[in-house]
């Protein structure tokens, strides 16, 4: 079994703002042009949406409109844990499991920890896919998603 993948990063910025922008404004600090089914495919996507509720779609608008399920919403709670069954480019059945949790601290900064897990959903590739995600979670969540909370 493969240990999970954990990103801890601590933003100058309320609790609630560091979700709201996870969530709701993943478009604009995701690297679409890089971390996207389009980008797989040499294009930029459109946007990314992570529909907020439990049950709710994550997906990609393809840079010719097409829509290409990530995964879905699998635990909502505004404000401090996301949940999410995750299968970009992949069928819903290889699905790994990202979770994040925003902590609030005492001086007005809010901790966010991105927890993946569930390799074995990989079956022989799973080693490789953890690799490649511990790697890209840097580029993805420490920096674009860091970047976005401290400039607004």
């Amino acid at each position: 079994m493969l240990d999970p993948i954990v990103k801890t990063i601590e933003l100058p910025c309320s609790q609630q703002h560091a979700f709201d922008t996870f969530v709701t404004k993943v478009t604009n600090w995701w690297p679409l042009d890089k971390n996207s089914v389009s980008a797989m495919n040499g294009a930029v996507a459109k946007k990314v949406v992570i529909e907020p509720k439990a049950g709710g779609a994550v997906y990609e608008i393809g840079h010719d409109d097409t829509r290409h399920d990530w995964g879905s919403v699998a635990e909502y709670a505004p404000h401090s844990k996301l949940t999410l069954e995750w299968h970009i480019g992949l069928p819903a059945e290889n699905a790994s499991e990202v979770s994040v949790s925003f902590t609030a601290l005492s001086d007005g900064k809010t901790e966010v920890r991105l927890t993946h897990s569930r390799w074995e959903a990989f079956g022989d590739k799973a080693a490789d896919m953890r690799n490649g995600y511990d790697n890209g979670w840097v580029g993805v969540f420490e920096n674009a998603y860091r970047d976005a909370c401290t400039a607004n």
